[in-house]
């Protein structure tokens, strides 16, 4: 993505000073609007999404998020975009894998009744994805409340920095822009091993299942498909 892309997108969420929690425009009207193909807006988005500076609701829309939480999202001061830029698709997995099974094994131990009905809806949302950006955003909420689940703000921070470097260099890669995900798409298994082993509270069926997942998916990056 070109740095000009981002700053346009960023011009233009400054300009007539709009207001905290405002509703972005669908991607494909506000890239046209902006000069800017689809690939390169949803690129920067995932870079202001990374930052703090933005948030998507599942089925709702992406909004600018409240100036506090903008505060406490970006006080890890760190540059997601910059990270992105010298992380290569598989350093970016990598990443992952060091991380992200420690903490579905912890949050086996730590999720409320709650948040184990969250990823469960979100699970089977995820099967019924119209589109891959659909899907897209579901699978990082899923994650994202995984790590948050594990009960470890810190670890959730890193995670946080980890999920957006990953989206914006993965999943440009490993998935189409058009279509949704068929029938049998490997993760939809995968993310049903992954709740079932935290409802059952298995901190150590968790790990494997999320270190199965991940493998499955830098498998599935390194095939092209």
């Amino acid at each position: 993505m070109s740095g000009g892309a981002l700053s346009r997108v960023r011009s233009w969420l400054a300009s007539e000073r709009r207001a905290e929690d405002f509703r972005l425009p669908p991607e494909r009207i506000l890239a046209p609007q902006l000069g800017l193909s689809r690939a390169e807006l949803r690129k920067a988005l995932l870079v202001l999404e990374a930052e703090g500076r933005l948030e998507r609701k599942v089925g709702s829309g992406t909004y600018l998020r409240q100036a506090s939480d903008v505060e406490l999202a970006t006080s890890v001061s760190t540059d997601v975009n910059v990270l992105a830029g010298r992380t290569g698709p598989l350093e970016a997995m990598a990443a992952r894998v060091a991380l992200e099974p420690e903490l579905a094994q912890m949050a086996a131990l730590h999720a409320s009744p709650k948040q184990l009905l969250e990823l469960r809806r979100l699970e089977r949302e995820m099967r019924a994805a119209p589109d891959w950006s659909v899907y897209e955003d579901l699978d990082a909420a899923f994650h994202d409340l995984i790590a948050k689940s594990a009960g470890n703000p810190l670890l959730y921070d890193l995670h946080r920095i980890v999920n957006g470097v990953r989206r914006i260099v993965v999943w440009q890669r490993l998935n189409p822009s058009d279509g949704a995900p068929q029938g049998g798409y490997h993760s939809f298994k995968e993310h049903d091993d992954i709740v079932s082993a935290l409802e059952r509270r298995d901190h150590t069926g968790a790990r494997a299942a999320m270190s199965a997942h991940l493998k499955s998916t830098i498998a599935a990056m390194t095939a092209g498909g």
